[in-house]
């Protein structure tokens, strides 16, 4: 059963590729003057999105070992059947949230699927996070293999030649190595805010300010994210209920419950809540946003919410002065 659900996890890939041509498909015909047949594109979009999420989530919670990104999968399946079944039903402002997903994949694609891009940001981000670990005392070798600092052995999961890896020595004759990939560069973070504020309806002015106030943010607290979870990682000082997290995360390697710690549970924990902030300036910038932020409570709650007054902010108002 198992290897069946990591079997179906390796189709993530390609249906993400689908996903993401069905949204622009529906972006594509909305644009184009057709927004019966667009709204019905992102129907369907919707519905394979909440299959793109199934699969996904044997693979963060098992493979990954991350319970808040499989939580966030798990969440997403009935989510993405609501957005579906109401969007179907007549609800048209769900056209934002689902402009919304094709942009945030739109920008986001590119880095993945390009070499040279993925690779220079990898490296631009590998540079900021040595900065800043020298800066605050500590010197780790970063390398492209591991016999340059004499060990005779393989990265884990390294494919490429990139000088991404930190190599910490935290017992005697024992070696961790920390890399940074795609994943570790915020690039998601970023696509997400940048592909909520092209969807909305607002004028470009107020779009790039909230682009140039929340993105150097999100880029400068991953640098501290991949520097918290280096050092604390490389120097094993998170060794916290060792027993019992390799028990629940289902690892031999007592090395690794300080990578859990600092990755798994404490920088994604954080990580949740620093956008739940970036939104939140996003939101003080440009209020339009809150109707897909009011979309998702409905649907989650059953409830219409006016959230303007809430927050003290108004779109009348801010479309007004521009």
């Amino acid at each position: 059963m198992l290897d069946q659900l990591s079997t179906l996890g390796s189709f993530a890939e390609p249906v993400g590729w689908v996903v993401l041509a069905v949204f622009l498909l529906g972006v594509a015909l909305e644009y184009a003057g057709y927004p019966d047949r667009s709204r019905s594109v992102f129907v369907f979009a919707w519905v394979l999105f909440a299959g793109f999420w199934l699969l996904l989530i044997y693979p963060w919670f098992a493979e990954d070992q991350s319970i808040i990104r499989g939580a966030g999968a798990t969440l997403a399946v009935p989510l993405s059947l609501l957005v579906a079944k109401a969007f179907y039903e007549g609800r048209e402002s769900l056209a934002t949230l689902s402009r919304a997903v094709a942009f945030m994949g739109l920008i986001y694609a590119p880095v993945v699927m390009i070499p040279v891009l993925h690779d220079r940001l990898i490296l631009i981000v590998v540079d900021h996070t040595e900065f800043l670990m020298n800066l605050i005392g500590y010197d780790p070798p970063v390398v492209v293999e591991l016999s340059e600092v004499g060990l005779d052995r393989e990265i884990s999961g390294k494919s490429s030649d990139l000088r991404n890896s930190f190599v910490f020595f935290p017992y005697e004759d024992v070696s961790v190595t920390y890399s940074i990939v795609v994943a570790c560069t915020g690039i998601g973070s970023m696509a997400v805010i940048a592909g909520l504020v092209a969807a909305v309806r607002a004028p470009l002015d107020r779009k790039l300010t909230a682009l140039a106030l929340t993105i150097p943010i999100i880029y400068v607290l991953n640098i501290v994210r991949n520097v918290f979870i280096g050092i604390n990682y490389g120097h094993q000082y998170a060794q916290f209920f060792p027993d019992l997290t390799m028990t629940l995360f289902g690892v031999d390697n007592p090395v690794r419950v300080s990578y859990l710690w600092a990755d798994r549970i404490i920088a994604q924990s954080m990580s949740v809540v620093a956008m739940l902030l970036i939104i939140w300036i996003v939101v003080r910038v440009l209020p339009e946003v809150l109707g897909v932020i009011e979309d998702l409570l409905y649907l989650l709650t059953g409830t219409e919410y006016d959230l303007d007054e809430v927050l003290d902010v108004s779109t009348a108002e801010s479309e007004s002065s521009d």
